[in-house]
């Protein structure tokens, strides 16, 4: 009797602590214990890669470094192509250390169809992304994908489109759910159309009933370790890129956005506590022409906005509700002409009673054409004492490190 009450309350007390995990969100996979240092480590790194740039010649400039730590990672390598995999080393933020296929084989995409979402074609980028091992996938040609159906990812894998102009469009486009360690670098996603209530293949060995999509460039649902670089999104019925869910270990960088109304979504609705382990660093983007809004939205969650530019909004830049933790460092925000929009950021929804706790901070921002940043809660004081004691990089530099932001060789 008294072994059979001791593994009942070992059984209650278990299910407890499952529970307060979820709810207080201490341990979501991948969330890092101290985003400060996070936060910190890229301005670190970044200070690296300028003061290299700052110690060479003219010529040497010209040539390769750019201060931009990630690209000046690889593409100072002359044999980066026949080294692609070397790629996986050069993320930062939150989403450094995801390994994409690193490891795997290289698979090539020769096919460019996708006529049978729940039996891919081998050749196919969908018969590639759903495998169960790791895969460093490339491409023959260049190529248009038009997709039938939401294109469903496996764990572990690389879409590298280095060396080709790979656009991906159509129904669905790309859905990492409930995966980890996928990396997707120099790819065009523009257009994408709600779809679905269809059988469609998530892995060699597993089709499922699929309702219908909400029309994302890229839905990140309950996933960790995903690095987005250098891709160009535009023209998506929903968001260009949403995480929630659960989601963190993120990193969104080098990438160019335009044409679009809610550009990115970071959580999944007020009252869903897990969204609060989520953990996101958004660096060195082009937020170009024609946006609107969510530049991103967040829900809860930590987010670490360093050294982009935004070019124009017609509402607002950063807007979030449910107590995000901003830190906003090193970014160029230029408000539009409208006198009613120049602040960056929104409160969605929320009383100023409610939100000036919430911990936004404005770090070495440069604002242009009378924009302004509403600063609130630890903002104002010493919390960011770590991620603060490396000072970011003049907003001065932003052109010159958001240079290549986007698919590599696209005009603007």
């Amino acid at each position: 009797m008294l072994r059979f009450t001791c593994i009942l309350l070992i059984c209650i007390l278990g299910s407890f602590f499952c529970f307060a995990r979820a709810a207080f969100n201490l341990s979501l996979p991948h969330q890092h214990p101290d985003p400060e240092s996070v936060a910190q480590d890229v301005q670190w790194k970044l200070n690296v890669s300028l003061s290299r740039r700052e110690a060479l010649s003219l010529t040497e400039k010209d040539q390769c470094i750019t201060g931009n730590p990630i690209d000046d990672c690889w593409r100072c390598d002359p044999n980066w192509y026949n080294n692609r995999q070397r790629l996986a080393d050069c993320s930062i933020g939150f989403g450094q250390g995801t390994l994409g296929g690193r490891g795997g084989m290289i698979y090539t995409v020769t096919d460019s169809s996708d006529h049978d979402p729940a039996n891919p074609k081998p050749g196919t980028l969908r018969h590639a992304v759903i495998q169960n091992e790791p895969l460093w996938i490339v491409f023959s040609t260049n190529m248009v994908i038009k997709l039938k159906h939401e294109l469903i990812f496996n764990s572990y894998k690389t879409v590298d489109g280095r060396g080709a102009n790979v656009h991906i469009t159509g129904n669905g486009c790309i859905t990492l759910q409930y995966v980890s360690h996928v990396i997707i670098h120099n790819i065009h996603v523009h257009h994408c159309k709600p779809s679905g209530n269809a059988d469609i293949a998530s892995s060699p060995t597993h089709v499922g009933w699929r309702g219908k999509s909400d029309g994302d460039g890229i839905s990140i649902f309950g996933s960790q370790k995903i690095w987005i670089d250098h891709c160009s999104l535009s023209y998506c019925t929903d968001g260009l890129i949403d995480a929630i869910m659960g989601s963190t270990g993120i990193t969104i960088s080098n990438s160019y956005f335009s044409h679009h109304d809610e550009v990115m979504l970071l959580g999944h609705d007020d009252r869903y506590l897990p969204d609060s382990g989520m953990q996101v660093t958004i660096a060195f983007n082009h937020f170009g022409e024609a946006l609107v809004q969510r530049m991103p939205r967040c829900r809860r969650g930590y987010i670490h906005v360093v050294n982009n530019d935004f070019t124009a909004w017609e509402m607002y830049a950063i807007g979030g509700s449910a107590n995000p933790t901003i830190n906003s460092q090193g970014n160029r925000y230029t408000a539009p002409a409208d006198p009613n929009a120049k602040e960056v950021t929104k409160r969605v929804d929320t009383d100023e009673k409610d939100w000036a706790f919430w911990n936004w901070r404005t770090e070495g921002d440069l604002m242009v054409n009378g924009a302004y940043f509403v600063p609130s809660g630890a903002g104002l004081s010493d919390q960011y004492a770590k991620a603060s004691s490396v000072e970011p990089k003049s907003a001065a530099l932003i052109e010159q490190l958001t240079f290549n932001a986007g698919v590599f060789g696209e005009a603007r």
